[in-house]
């Protein structure tokens, strides 16, 4: 609030204009001075200035608010903002109403699991017609790992939705409606952002799915704890940059200039990552539609989830008078700071041979956890009844009882077996 501008909170015209003749741009500046110095700078009467302050304060220092008035808020905000429904029972119920518009969502969980399914799913829900449920748009696919297969697509459809797509040239309509972007880089991905700046306004897109994003970061370098300490760094730097300086379009700028260092320079990747997460947000905020993002796993030691150096070299030390004391196990590749940056996180995983789809993190659910399969409709339920995680299984990412080579296997088998 204190970077909202002078110009911008309903001051009579001919004191805000002198405001900014004196170079007097945002609040911040104007409550900089005293009463006296604005005097001064400004050459106008005390009556005036107070008059000014008074009403610039109250702008940027709201009154408190009640829990009746922002839940009221938030419903309001809900019914202009909306859902996109799963058609998975339970989780739409946990997430009152499906994946939500203006935040990212992310899916999280080892290769073959059925990540790319779910995404292929909403892809159909998003440009279905609304008459059918679905939200009559475009999608834009950023299909990183080529993962992206047409013939399953229209499976997927022709199983789930026989009455639209058995319709003569309605699969071929809906394939349509569906925009494939496959950058090789994490520098070409953040060059065709603008165009999907673009497109979310004059192409009618309904939704943005990027599968995945861990794929874009961890193709260009390594991991590693220092990176994650940077990462998060950078985060709580750039938090609440759109706002500071009104809008996405300056969130441009400065990822084009930092786009141009890092292609110039090649060094860390720290910061262009981070533009781009938070552009995501941007987008996602700016348009108001749902934004999701796949991550992968990767193996991780208990000593690594310690931030700083040294209980690192702590740890170390406790685990080698004592290495049966930590046990190796999954987490999100893209670690702790990037689970910071999105709302809802869902994760997919196995428990002695059956699959479930975990509610990890919601700002309206309970942890939940739901057993699913795969079929040639996707992915399907097998309880809409979840069942409520606490503590470490929260986070905890399994892959018991079905191999990573059988998981890839069984997501695949349905449009493999068209091509024999």
């Amino acid at each position: 609030m204190a970077n909202k501008l002078i110009n911008q909170m309903g001051l009579p015209k001919s004191i805000a204009n002198i405001f900014t003749a004196r170079n007097v741009i945002t609040a911040k500046d104007a409550l900089s001075h005293t009463e006296f110095e604005l005097m001064e700078l400004l050459d106008v009467g005390k009556e005036e200035v107070t008059s000014a302050m008074a009403h610039v304060s109250e702008v940027v220092c709201p009154p408190c608010q009640t829990a009746l008035l922002l839940l009221e808020q938030r419903v309001r905000n809900e019914c202009m903002a909306g859902h996109l429904p799963t058609r998975l029972k339970g989780l739409d119920e946990a997430l009152c109403g499906g994946i939500p518009f203006g935040v990212l969502t992310e899916l999280v969980g080892p290769a073959g699991i059925g990540k790319t399914q779910f995404c292929l799913k909403l892809s159909l829900l998003a440009s279905m017609p609304a008459n059918c449920g679905g939200l009559d748009g475009r999608v834009i696919y950023i299909d990183v790992e080529s993962k992206f297969r047409s013939k399953r697509l229209i499976e997927i459809g022709i199983n789930s939705f026989p009455e639209i797509f058995l319709k003569k040239g309605m699969a071929q309509e809906m394939a349509g409606r569906i925009l494939i972007l496959r950058p090789t880089s994490l520098s070409e991905f953040a060059e065709s952002l603008h165009q999907i700046k673009v497109s979310l306004l004059q192409q009618q897109v309904k939704l943005l799915i990027i599968d995945s994003m861990a794929a874009l970061v961890l193709g260009e370098r390594d991991c590693g704890a220092s990176r994650q300490q940077a990462l998060g760094w950078h985060v709580s730097f750039i938090k609440y940059e759109p706002y500071r300086y009104h809008g996405v379009v300056v969130t441009h700028t400065i990822f084009t200039v930092a786009l141009a260092i890092y292609l110039r320079l090649r060094t860390s990747t720290f910061f262009i990552e981070v533009l781009i997460l938070k552009a995501c947000r941007s987008l996602a905020e700016f348009s108001r539609i749902p934004v999701v993002l796949t991550n992968q796993v990767r193996s991780q030691i208990g000593d690594e989830s310690r931030m700083y150096s040294f209980q690192a070299a702590q740890s170390r030390s406790i685990i080698k008078d004592n290495p049966a004391t930590y046990d190796s196990h999954l987490v999100a590749a893209l670690g702790i700071n990037w689970a910071h940056a999105v709302t809802i996180r869902l994760v997919l995983e196995a428990r002695s041979g059956q699959r479930f789809i975990k509610l990890a993190k919601s700002p309206i659910s309970p942890a939940l956890a739901f057993p699913f399969k795969i079929t040639s409709s996707g992915m399907v339920l097998l309880d809409d009844d979840g069942v409520e995680m606490k503590g470490p299984e929260i986070s905890t990412i399994n892959c018991q009882g079905l191999s990573l080579s059988s998981l890839a296997v069984s997501s695949a088998e349905y449009f493999l077996t068209k091509n024999t």
